[in-house]
This record gives structure tokens, sequence and C-alpha cells, in this order.
């Protein structure tokens, strides 16, 4: 056993209302999944989740404010989304559309990185795209959370969801 630190869950974009939403959803038990692009585990050179991987859940303020674990995982496409996985993200999604708008506009919200990263000046979410499904449950809450230094990164839309 290890006592490097777990590594960090982090939802939407730091220090945004988006943020502070998905994390109180997260530590009411009402968002218990979660949805990425692929290739931002590719350009980000992040390893895919596994099941029984825990991780430090980080809130608007960079706290780490709970432990999550990792219960299933499972790389589909856009396409292939069901409406059990969209309830589960905890947002009020009450069918896969309303969840695909959403995520196609956060996705949007950062395009160019994505865009560059794939060398495809036109990119934009189809029915094909590569996502990655993570479903997770709350395992510890930190109450006082513990303050965590970040590296800071430069998104800083509040557009919808993942």
């Amino acid at each position: 056993m290890t006592d490097e630190p777990l590594p960090p869950f982090e939802l939407g974009f730091p220090r945004t209302d988006l943020r502070r939403r998905l994390v109180a959803a997260v530590l009411s038990g009402e968002k218990t999944s979660t949805t990425g692009l692929l290739s931002d585990f590719d350009r980000e050179q992040e390893p895919l989740p596994r099941v029984g991987d825990r991780f430090r859940l980080i809130d608007e303020q960079d706290r780490v404010v709970g432990i999550v674990e990792t219960t299933e995982v499972r790389v589909t496409t856009v396409a292939e989304m069901d409406l059990a996985f969209a309830i589960d993200e905890g947002e009020g999604f009450t069918t896969v559309a309303e969840w695909r708008e959403a995520h196609e506009g956060f996705w949007l919200s950062y395009a160019g990185e994505t865009r560059t990263w794939l060398g495809d000046p036109g990119w934009r979410p189809t029915d094909e795209t590569r996502i990655v499904c993570d479903r997770f449950r709350l395992i510890e809450r930190l109450d006082p959370p513990m303050q965590v230094l970040l590296p800071v990164r430069e998104r800083t839309s509040d557009a919808q969801i993942p």
C-alpha cells in the first residue's frame, strides 16, 4: 500500500458554479455517474479509471470534500448513451436528448483544445464520438473539507454539464 494521495476527481471546470452544483449532487447522492470525452483522457495523458479506483472529490474552492470510488467504467459512443446512465448523472435529465444537448454544449465550450488535439478544426460531437461513462459511489464525506493545491487550468467556462 502507498501513502501517495489519491488522484483528484474534478467535475466541470475549476472555480465555477457548475462544479459547485455537480459536487453538491455527488454529496447528496443524486449524482453517481459522469461522462467525458475519450479524447480528453488521451490529451491529458490520464489513464481511464478502473473499478475500485478511489479519488479525492474536489469542490469549486479546490478543497477535498469527499472520497469517491469507481464502480463501473465503459467506453462507448454518444449514440449508445442510455437513459438510466443519463439519469444517474443527477442533473435532472429525463431524456437522452437532454443529456446529449447539455454534454455537447459543455464539450463545445472547450472545443478548441479538442480540435487542436485531434487535428480537426471542424470537430463537433457526433453519434460516433467516443465517451467514457464512469459510475462511482461516495465512500467518505470530509467535514471539514481539506484544502489542496491543484494546478491552475485555463478553462473557466461555466457551460452546462458533465
